[in-house]
């Protein structure tokens, strides 16, 4: 992986009590099994702690498919009405209302890495997003 990649979830150890914490591709990770939604799992041979692949991501602990999700939230940023995507998906508008603010949220985090660490303006995240 390059220096100024970001990093995909499910390569590094996600316990920031690991001594190992952070770090990308580091060989302290091994495949888990899966849990009951077919979720790939992992396990860190520094802290001995099993985690899904998306823990810390807008998709950790939804019943939803990712497909879904993915759809849903591209029909609002469509300017499709709440009340509209939750018709056509099925889904209540406070679950819709959910998962955009978890995607706000990450949205933020990303935001502030890119700004930080990789020297990006305001212009070029703008851009990013559009």
């Amino acid at each position: 992986m390059k220096e100024n990649e970001l990093a995909r979830a499910g390569t590094f150890c996600p316990n920031p009590k690991c001594p190992d914490y952070g770090k990308v591709n580091h060989g302290n990770l091994i495949n888990y099994g899966r849990n009951r939604a077919g979720t790939p799992r992992r396990y860190c041979k520094t802290c001995k702690k099993a985690f899904a692949i998306t823990k810390g991501t807008l998709f950790y602990r939804r019943r939803t498919p990712r497909k879904d999700i993915l759809e849903s939230l591209a029909m609002l940023a469509d300017r499709m009405s709440l009340s509209g995507v939750a018709r056509v998906k099925g889904v209540k508008e406070e679950t819709l209302l959910d998962w955009l603010q978890a995607a706000a949220d990450h949205a933020e985090e990303i935001e502030e890495v890119l700004l930080r660490d990789y020297r990006l303006t305001r212009a070029q995240i703008d851009a990013l997003w559009t």
